[in-house]
């Protein structure tokens, strides 16, 4: 079961907070709306500092990092370790910038909408 939410529940919700906006409007689990939020605190961590912080799987978190960098929402940088080896980190997409991904997607699902609205009927 996913606990993603979706549109009709995000309309119900009176004072909905920017995580669940964020998962509505991406398609993503609330898990990985937290994961942005808590990254946007704690720029460049590594997934084992993200799993302590959210006190979450490493595997999870891991999972909700890609999401995140699919939707374009964090960035992943390659840092290499004194004894040798390399850890990658983690930064959460600025908030304007996500902001400005929030605002184009839904823009672009509102006109999807306008346009099955105008549409409908015209088929008979």
């Amino acid at each position: 079961m996913s606990d993603s939410p979706d549109m009709e529940e995000l309309i119900h919700t009176e004072e909905p907070s920017f995580g669940h906006v964020m998962a509505c409007v991406f398609g993503i689990q609330e898990h990985e709306s937290r994961t942005y939020l808590r990254l946007l605190e704690n720029p460049g961590s590594t997934v084992e500092e993200l799993a302590t912080v959210l006190d979450r799987d490493r595997s999870n978190v891991n999972r909700s990092l890609t999401t995140l960098l699919e939707k374009g929402l964090a960035e992943r940088e390659r840092r290499l370790l004194d004894p040798g080896g390399y850890v990658y980190q983690y930064t959460a997409t600025p908030l304007p910038e996500a902001k400005e991904l929030l605002h184009a997607a839904l823009d672009e699902w509102a006109e999807t909408v306008h346009g099955v609205i105008e549409a409908f009927g015209g088929e008979e």
